[in-house]
């Protein structure tokens, strides 16, 4: 299968190839597409035979549910069998934007865009393409990221066709996204509402909305071996090709201890990389060292987490050692990716 690229942006959107793009859909194809958080890979959300073909593009375990973006408020209830309050008190908050919420579905959404449970996840984007290529898809759109399973999040269109050339169709090409990682999700089908996966809009912006929110409790430790209820709680995610160790603990304590598991494997024959911040990266001698940023600008570090990670593995580095970011309003967002990309290898250091 022939991959095709088309170039677009937000402020200048080709309607002929975003008409394009929705025939595929509506014909049961794929087409990867940018969001506000990560490139997605869009399926007709009422279509099994199309979702099947999502999980095998991507590798990804059918028991994983897939996220339903919708264009306009008011689908959210051919989605949804019943609507709580919290949810419209969210969506007039948060959408168009980076949050998904777990509601009880209708029966008309397959059970193979919802992992087999009665729950579907849904969003509405706020990138003007995603909107535009849902209503020309029909509406409803379901979308992973659009990666091989467990690879880091695509957050240019090069890193979806690096996994995905000659697998989809179309990739529509709208420039590098604007915060990096996958939206929070929240599940509001428990009778506390809880956050399933953290993202740009926190457990404090979602209690500033609907009062008392719960965090799952496995979002920052072992992934639960309960059948997965939205994307990302069971299985190794964003992952690196080489092993990721995190390092946790007191600045200075947490470079010492870099630098000498760095010194160890290169003395063990090993390429190491390193993720550090603007102010700690001239601290390292060893391996190739990369910045996500300022330590306290939280935006840009979740902006360039996948793209670090993606790096790394051009570089062919055997081991990364990185720095955590737990301080941060953001950072159980961002360690929350970490963790699972290191798959909870971290040594602690006081």
């Amino acid at each position: 299968m022939k991959t095709t690229i088309v170039k677009m942006d937000e402020d200048n959107i080709d309607f002929k190839n975003i008409m394009q793009a929705g025939e595929i859909i509506r014909q049961g194809g794929l087409v990867a597409f940018p969001t506000e958080t990560v490139y997605g890979l869009g399926a007709d959300a009422y279509n099994a035979k199309a979702a099947e073909k999502i999980y095998a593009a991507k590798g990804r375990p059918s028991d994983n549910p897939l996220i339903v973006h919708i264009c306009y408020m008011q689908d959210l209830e051919q989605i949804a069998a019943y609507v709580p309050k919290e949810a419209k008190l969210l969506a007039k908050a948060f959408w168009p934007g980076p949050l998904t919420m777990i509601l009880r579905k209708q029966k008309q959404v397959p059970d193979e865009i919802t992992g087999g449970m009665d729950t579907v996840a849904v969003r509405m984007p706020s990138n003007e393409i995603a909107l535009a290529l849902i209503r020309a898809g029909g509406g409803f759109v379901a979308a992973p990221s659009a990666n091989t399973s467990g690879r880091p999040s695509p957050t240019n269109a090069a890193h979806v066709y690096e996994d995905l050339q000659g697998r989809i169709p179309m990739i529509i090409d709208g420039g590098q996204v604007g915060i990096g990682i996958e939206s929070t999700i929240i599940d509001l089908t428990e009778t506390v509402p809880m956050v399933l996966r953290p993202g740009y809009i926190t457990m404090e912006m979602l209690q500033n909305v609907i009062g008392t929110v719960t965090c799952d409790p496995a979002l920052l430790t072992e992934a639960s071996i309960k059948k997965p209820k939205a994307p990302g709680m069971k299985y190794k995610h964003y992952a690196p090709k080489a092993q990721m160790v995190l390092v946790e603990g007191d600045t200075s304590q947490v470079i010492s201890k870099i630098k000498e598991l760095a010194k160890q494997a290169a003395l063990n024959g090993k390429q190491v990389g390193i993720i550090g911040t603007k102010e700690t990266i001239d601290c390292y001698e060893q391996g190739l060292v990369l910045s996500v940023g300022e330590r306290q600008d939280e935006e840009t570090i979740a902006h360039n987490l996948y793209k670090i990670l993606r790096e790394f593995d051009k570089s062919d580095v055997d081991i990364i050692y990185a720095e955590c970011f737990f301080q941060l309003q953001m950072g159980r967002a961002i360690m929350n990716r970490m963790l699972k990309a290191a798959g909870h290898q971290i040594i602690q250091v006081t």
